[in-house]
């Protein structure tokens, strides 16, 4: 078996996932990329095409890493959808492809890759968001997704934990990521307006700007890394700017 670690980032072509690539492959990992769009990302070595939220694909990638690869550090459940729509207008398909694509794939893929990452006793790093904790009109599904999986994170630390295996979540606030531009455009965005928009919400920050896929890459990084992160797990760490600090009020 190789020693060279080996990391499997789900949504690989997204912004946070692509910079999550970007950051493990500069510290010497290799990086395995999913995706359903078929994409060259730089710093995956090896891409999978696979939808996510087909429950027989789990299977079919971690079959690939045992053959190619016969080991996994790191388990990073990055793919996700948004659906921007209210409550009474949610069909009850759209409803279970938004659960599908953000709970399930996790689900189905923890139980995959709990073989390979107990024998070198990994992590599981989930890419929650802090709509789990704090939301917005017209993205219930999507909030109710990642507050499973905020959950579901913490059931997987005390399983997973007696093989060693550490499981924590990120919760990404505001990210100029495509995601975020779809979320603020609505269909009603004129044309060369999207970065005041994104100015415009990253000035209600603490910080002052909304985050890069860059910073959450970093965070997800440490939390796979068992040097940096060894008595960790269980958390879901807050990546947000400072939005969930401030009172709605002040």
């Amino acid at each position: 078996m190789s020693t060279q670690r080996v990391a499997l980032i789900t949504g690989a072509a997204g912004g946070i996932g692509s910079a999550t690539c970007r950051v493990f492959h500069d510290a010497g990992w290799f990086v395995v990329g999913v995706d359903r769009r078929h994409e060259d990302v730089p710093g995956v070595d090896q891409f999978l095409e696979y939808d996510i939220s087909d429950p027989s694909t789990p299977a079919k990638i971690f079959e690939q890493i045992r053959t190619s690869k016969g080991r996994l550090d790191a388990l990073v459940n990055n793919a996700a959808m948004q659906l921007c729509k209210p409550i009474v207008e949610t069909t009850a398909q759209e409803w279970d492809q938004v659960m599908a694509s953000n709970i399930r794939s996790v689900f189905l893929s923890a139980k995959e890759a709990h073989p390979l990452l107990k024998v070198t006793q990994g992590a599981i790093i989930n890419v929650s968001s802090v709509h789990a904790m704090a939301t917005s009109k017209n993205i219930a599904a999507y909030a109710a997704s990642k507050g499973a999986l905020s959950a579901f994170t913490r059931s997987l630390a005390l399983e997973f934990g007696d093989d060693e295996i550490r499981v924590n979540a990120v919760l990404p606030g505001a990210v100029d990521t495509p995601m975020l531009h779809a979320g603020l455009d609505r269909g009603h965005v004129e044309p060369g307006s999207m970065d005041e928009l994104v100015r415009g919400l990253g000035e209600r920050h603490v910080m002052g700007r909304v985050g890069q896929p860059e910073e959450i890459g970093r965070v997800i990084h440490f939390l796979a890394d068992g040097q940096q992160s060894s008595f960790i797990t269980g958390q879901s760490i807050v990546v947000d700017g400072g939005a969930l600090a401030r009172l709605s009020t002040e």
